[in-house]
């Protein structure tokens, strides 16, 4: 008996080092398709390159991509991006064995460089008070996924903290300290629930060095905990910034963005938002496939997937990947 769980137990622990193997080299690349259940409910219909209907996760599937990322708000109109709303699409994204990232805004809309709004809900709070809502609100969100069997990959502490978020008690030019509790509290709460959680601080102009020094010194002046950085890489909006005069000079010197940050703070790194024109698709195909093969194999090994914001959008977002609701050929760049 004892050597029958002598073996069992030395294939267990065989088994789980080779799936822990096989997770860490793979490449992942994914999609935020947070907005899928909004656009069902006004009766917006996907379709595959065939003209053949799908449901947004399968279309991703199909389309090569093996993750998904979904935000989260706190308290949202409508309930999208809710609590409840993230579960539906999680569910989703299991039944496809896709990874998954949840994405804390922390804010009951939109969370940005531009603006990180105070939940309704929290305006009144005071520092410790709104430290112990933000891990409440993390706890209750992870734990409603844990329980309903959703293995989490990856979790934000925040989107797009360029500058600190939960303005302005966490705005980080003026209250760094600040700042760095949240995302302790954010970090700790993400273990409490999820302990092999990747915890993730997400920046956005991934080819702006200086910015991503300002935040990760703060974090490490005041001892903060985060296991990766996430980047937004957005060559149109850079070249708009006057950041990069094109795109080419956006990979290149994201590219070397994410090795200084492996080099100075000992991080891995995921490019957790991206996009190309949809209206220029053949340049947005080279684009996304330079942007991928860079990440992939010019950071040395330090960069583990690009993910595309919102592909299935069209109209006033200039940056969605898809035409007539089928997906252009900037997604071709996601096929392994």
């Amino acid at each position: 008996m004892m050597r029958k769980l002598l073996i069992a137990f030395l294939f267990t622990v065989i088994s789980i080092g080779n799936a822990n193997a096989q997770d860490k080299n793979t490449f992942w690349l994914g999609a935020d398709i947070s907005g899928t259940t909004q656009l069902e409910s006004n009766g917006e219909k996907l379709y595959n390159t065939k003209g053949e209907i799908r449901e947004n996760t399968a279309l991703m599937k199909e389309l090569g991509l093996n993750a998904v990322r979904l935000r989260v708000w706190v308290n949202p109109r409508g309930g999208w991006s809710g609590a409840e709303d993230v579960l539906k699409m999680a569910k989703r994204a299991k039944y496809y064995d896709m990874a998954i990232m949840i994405d804390f805004h922390y804010s009951d809309w939109w969370a940005d460089p531009g603006k990180q709004h105070i939940p309704a809900a929290w305006q009144y709070m005071s520092y410790d008070e709104m430290k112990n809502a933000l891990a409440e609100h993390t706890e209750d969100v992870l734990s409603l996924l844990k329980k309903n069997g959703i293995d989490v990959k990856w979790v934000q502490v925040g989107n797009e903290t360029t500058n600190g978020f939960l303005w302005p008690m966490g705005r980080a030019s003026d209250n760094m300290e600040k700042y760095a509790g949240f995302t302790e509290v954010g970090y700790q709460s993400v273990k409490k629930i999820y302990p092999n959680a990747q915890v993730i601080i997400h920046i956005d102009g991934g080819c702006d060095q200086k910015r991503y020094d300002f935040i990760f010194d703060g974090l490490k002046k005041y001892g903060t905990h985060y296991d990766m950085i996430g980047l937004s890489v957005y060559p149109y909006w850079d070249v708009i910034a006057k950041l990069e005069s094109d795109w080419k000079g956006t990979v290149r010197d994201c590219t070397a963005n994410i090795k200084h940050l492996y080099e100075k703070y000992g991080k891995e790194t995921m490019i957790v938002e991206t996009g190309a024109e949809a209206k220029h698709q053949k340049e947005g195909y080279v684009i996304m496939k330079a942007l991928i093969n860079a990440a992939k194999n010019d950071c040395g090994g330090h960069c583990h997937g690009v993910f595309y914001w919102a592909p299935e959008l069209e109209g006033q977002y200039p940056l969605g990947a898809f035409d007539n609701h089928r997906p252009t050929e900037i997604m071709k760049a996601f096929a392994k």
